[in-house]
């Protein structure tokens, strides 16, 4: 399938398991569907007695989708590079304006801190990126989506790769024909992120 890098083609590589990536050292975007696929259980999201704690204390405010742009430009603030190139801001900034991209977001005394973004398509939110600049925004961020998904009725939260991180959160690996099916069957509910 010959994929295209705008809003209408990342909607069908999600719906179809696939996910873009840039290589700056080639200059080109890149594909991917791997096998497994790491998703976060909705019902098995796992919060530790020190992420219970730090969400009990309020250290952050949650919001969504009020920086979505600093949201990605905190995603793309690594010192090893990163793949979100110029061309990830205007089209995942264009999905945003659509409704179809989101933000959440970890505040602390007015400065964002932390942050996570994906698009959702019907009951699936594919999750692209995270970041931190204080300890435990991303894991206060990631425990709010996943309620807010539960709220809704989201069936599927993809997280791509499996890290240790993503790990320790309860994330796990499937085989990417029950990831396929998942998917199709959690993009056909009719959920809403906002």
């Amino acid at each position: 399938m010959l994929l295209r890098f705008t809003p209408p083609g990342i909607e069908f590589a999600y719906r179809n398991g696939v996910f873009p990536m840039y290589d700056d050292e080639h200059k080109r975007m890149l594909w991917f569907q791997p096998d497994p696929r790491t998703i976060i259980p909705l019902e098995g999201f796992h919060i530790s007695r020190s992420l219970a704690k730090t969400l009990r204390q309020g250290r952050f405010l949650v919001r969504y989708n009020t920086d979505f742009m600093g949201v990605m430009r905190g995603c793309a603030d690594r010192e090893e590079g990163t793949w979100i190139s110029e061309e990830f801001f205007r089209v995942y900034g264009e999905l945003h304006r659509q409704g179809k991209a989101h933000s959440v977001e970890a505040w602390q005394e007015g400065r964002l801190v932390g942050g996570t973004y994906g698009v959702a398509l019907g009951g699936a939110f594919m999750a692209e990126s995270m970041f931190h600049y204080e300890t435990d925004a991303s894991k206060v961020v990631l425990a709010n989506l996943v309620q807010r998904l539960n709220e809704r009725g989201f069936t599927l939260l993809d997280c791509q790769y499996l890290t240790p991180h993503l790990k320790s959160l309860g994330a796990l690996e499937i085989p990417n024909d029950l990831y396929l099916q998942r998917l199709n069957q959690a993009t056909m509910l009719p959920c809403e992120f906002d």
